[in-house]
Parts: C-alpha cells; structure tokens; sequence
C-alpha cells in the first residue's frame, strides 16, 4: 500500500472490530489479520509502554547468549519487525516480518482477540510482558507527546480519561491484560510482569531463557543482566529509538526511555484521580486472578 503520513501531521486513527488503532493498521487489516507464522516465530506482546523494548533486548541476547555485538547489529525496531505497524520513513512491519529469514522474534500490541490466528494455529511460543496500571498510562501519556506516529494526547487530565475509557490505541488496558492471562494456559504464553522483571530480572531473565529454550550459566545471565539496565539501554542507540527520524519521534519533548521506574504514577497522579483510578481497577479487575504492584 502507498504510505501517505509523512509526520508532518499527528498520525490519524480509526477503529479495528472496535480497538483504536493507527489510519495505516486499519487500512492493512486485511493483510495483518492474514499474516502467515511460521511453526519456530516468538512472539513478544505488550499492551504498549509496558516494558516492550526491554523485553526485546533481553530476548535478544538470550538468543545471542549474552553477545553484544549481536545485538548491536540494528535498531530495535529492523531486528524484531512489528507487524501491525507501517510508517512512511520506517516501513512495513508486515512486509519487513515476510521477508525475514527464519527463525523470527516479531513484536505485537494487539490484544488478544485481534491476534493473527496463525500464530495459534501454528502453536507458537509468545511472551507477554505486563505492567502496573497507574505506570504504565504515565508512560503512555508521555509516549504520545513525544510520538506524532500517535495521536495527540490532549492534556494530562484529558489523557487520564482517555486511558481509562479505553480511548486510546490498542485499546482498554484491562480488556488487555485480562485478554491474554485467560489466554495464558490454552497456548504456549509465558505471562510476565515489570515489576518482577525490575525486582529480581536474573531470575525473570533465566525464566525466559527456559522458555526460549536457552540454558544459560550465571556469567551470561549477570551479563545479560547488565546490558539491560535501564540507564545501559538509554545509552544503546540500537534500543533507544533515536536512530527514528526526529519528525516521527521528538526526544526532546520526552526520551523514548524516561524513567524505566515503578511508582512514578505517584507524580502525575492527583489524590482524586487515584481515587477513581483505584474504584475502576478494583471493579475491572475482580475475579481475575491477576495482581499488580503498584510499588516497591
């Protein structure tokens, strides 16, 4: 298809089977509900700004076993293709994912229901990183300020609205969350959390190298451990995002990596909005299972 958004505008959305979604997903639809895995692809799904870069770099060098060099041999977003997405001075995260070689680790935001059905169909391993609530529409907010690939996010307490009816791209946070753990024992998910990843990420880390099928000694995964800190990646511009063209994201009005931290919602949010963010997460949340740390 012909890319039109140039970046000198914000990104135009419109809705796929009712989530929010970016003018050029919706437009593609067809080609992305039919993409084709394949048996040996892995998936790594978030809802967005909930650790998806981390998880990527980390996964990465699991693959590498620890060789930096490896990792360094392109940005993020060229060596985990993300199929849903398509910019003008990026690309096809479909076209980019048909023409990788296998194996494949590709990227998704798509909740649940909107996943691809092949990936189910072909039984592939996916891992589904997820983040506390309150941070991760902190995260988000700023995101879009800095991200003309995305809507406007209006002012803070506009965008506390919007996150929490569900007005925002890849749609509801809980629908989200909840889409995925339901999903978690009927397929090949390895269900994960920030807050345990930031708290103890040697043993997430070895967690995931299980499931990716990597058995990896003490010395690689301290080093894994490392390379994946926060403040090493904001320093890594093949995972920082700032080989993106600056008319598409503009780090100065936020860096793609902020803060990487749990309990920054308690900057943002007022006493009131805490308060009828917690009524609504109770309500939404009840019955689930799932439990979040919303700090340390």
């Amino acid at each position: 298809m012909e890319l039109k958004w140039d970046g000198t505008e914000r990104m135009t959305v419109d809705y796929v089977k009712g989530i929010l979604q970016p003018t050029p997903t919706c437009d593609s639809w067809d080609q992305i509900w039919d993409f084709q895995a394949r048996p040996d692809d892995l998936l790594i799904c978030t809802y967005p700004k909930a650790g998806t870069t981390w998880t990527q770099e980390i996964v990465d060098l699991i693959q590498n076993e620890g060789d930096v060099d490896r990792t360094h041999r392109a940005p993020t977003h060229v060596r985990f293709p993300f199929i849903e997405w398509i910019i003008q001075s990026i690309g096809s995260g479909l076209e980019h994912a048909n023409a990788m070689p296998s194996p494949r680790t590709l990227k998704t935001h798509l909740p649940f229901q909107l996943l691809p059905p092949s990936f189910l169909e072909k039984n592939c391993k996916i891992i589904y990183m997820a983040r506390n609530p309150k941070d991760n529409l902190v995260s988000y907010y700023h995101f879009h300020r800095m991200n003309k690939a995305l809507p406007a996010p209006g002012t803070w307490e506009e965008y506390f609205e919007s996150f929490l009816t569900g007005k925002v791209c890849w749609g509801s946070w809980h629908d989200h969350v909840k889409g995925w753990w339901e999903a978690r024992d009927q397929h090949r998910i390895l269900y994960l959390f920030y807050e345990d990843m930031k708290m103890n990420p040697k043993h997430e880390i070895r967690k995931l190298g299980e499931f990716i099928g990597k058995k990896l000694d003490d010395s690689v995964l301290d080093k894994i451990v490392h390379h994946t800190s926060f403040d090493v990646m904001k320093q890594n511009p093949m995972a920082n995002y700032s080989t993106v063209p600056a008319k598409v994201m503009d780090h100065s009005v936020s860096p793609f990596m902020r803060k990487g931290e749990v309990g920054d919602w308690k900057n943002h949010f007022t006493v009131a909005q805490n308060e009828r963010f917690d009524e609504d997460y109770q309500r939404r949340m009840a019955g689930t299972g799932l439990t979040f740390r919303f700090q340390f």
